[in-house]
């Protein structure tokens, strides 16, 4: 952990990493600003290498890999037979290798699928997280030097990944505008260069500000916005995660079935929360509208600008425009709500 570094409380998603340097506030204005960089090293990184990568990865995932230029990066999912998300994939194709950022402590478990899919492909799939970290950067460019995943149009305010359409239409039906946008990549370097990585940048921010930031952008994250029933139209992944008119792979049926005959069963939404009080609601507190509960808190952040803010994945029925309110362990936080996903 860097000196002068806060270590995250056992609740934090993000273990291992610095949560904040003393000001998360200040943190966060320095992302805003493009001065400071993340230490992401609880990332796993994972390698595919082989003739057959980029065709096999395709046949596997949410998204279109089979042309993947080099230096190109994409947003993938891997799904369950029914749908449901089971892994979060930030690739990019160097023209030899496939670089895959996954979550923390996910790694060997995508490996260990991956290896189980290989047949007779020529394909080779390793877990390099021992070796490489991952740092997040405010900035949205490629750096030639390493692998660098870029955060997908979308999320950017940059324009739309070309996902395609279906009987359904576009994934412009399910997130026609995003209440903020988060510009940065996801840099993959040796271990050993992550110190002079993170120390090329002026300032510095812990994971509590990038958290803040991609919270009031409602963009989603694996294990944050998702539980094991969760679909990716319920959390806005059609479109930068998912592409609607390619080929077959596991799970493609429920997505079309979904997205062609009728609507997601849940909505992700922003909460902005009653700044009176100072505790956050936790991951998994019930969300209530008209005395009834309708959904539960996904990720709560203090953002500089907006105050306490959250993510939040509700019944599609629940009114949008009613009072809400988030039953916390220390009481009833009052809340509105800012739609996210409306398809």
């Amino acid at each position: 952990m860097t000196g002068g570094s806060v270590p995250p409380p056992p609740e934090a998603v993000d273990q291992g990493v610095p949560w904040h340097f003393g000001d998360p506030l200040r943190e966060q204005r320095h992302l805003a600003a493009a001065s400071a960089a993340v230490d992401l090293s609880n990332r796993g990184v994972v390698t595919v290498t082989g003739p057959d990568r980029l065709s096999w990865l395709h046949s596997l995932t949410t998204q279109h890999l089979d042309a993947l230029r080099p230096g190109s990066s994409s947003l993938a999912l891997i799904l369950s037979p029914h749908g449901h998300v089971e892994h979060e994939l930030h690739l990019v194709d160097d023209g030899e290798t496939t670089w895959i950022i996954t979550p923390p402590e996910s790694s060997s478990r995508l490996v260990a699928y991956l290896q189980s899919m290989q047949f007779m492909l020529r394909v080779a799939v390793v877990d390099r997280s021992a070796e490489f970290a991952v740092v997040w950067e405010p900035v949205r460019s490629v750096d030639p030097d390493v692998p660098t995943w870029l955060i997908p149009e979308d999320f950017a305010g940059e324009g739309r990944v070309e996902a395609g359409s279906d009987r359904g239409g576009d994934a412009t039906r399910y997130v026609p505008e995003r209440p903020d946008v988060l510009i940065g990549r996801e840099v993959i370097v040796p271990r050993a260069d992550l110190p002079s990585r993170l120390a090329a940048w002026p300032e510095r921010a812990g994971t509590w500000a990038l958290e803040a930031l991609r919270v009031s952008a409602a963009v989603p994250r694996i294990e944050c916005e998702t539980d094991h029933r969760t679909l990716p139209h319920e959390v806005g992944w059609i479109g930068p995660g998912v592409h609607l008119a390619k080929g077959c792979y596991r799970g493609q049926e429920a997505v079309a079935r979904v997205h062609n005959l009728g609507h997601p069963p849940r909505r992700l939404v922003l909460l902005h929360l009653d700044g009176s009080e100072e505790a956050l609601p936790a991951h998994g507190d019930v969300v209530r509208i008209e005395g009834k509960d309708v959904g539960w808190i996904a990720t709560a952040a203090w953002h500089y600008e907006e105050g306490p803010v959250a993510t939040a994945v509700v019944k599609r029925s629940a009114p949008v425009d009613a009072p809400v309110e988030v039953i916390t362990a220390m009481g009833t936080l009052p809340a509105s709500q800012v739609p996210v996903v409306v398809g």
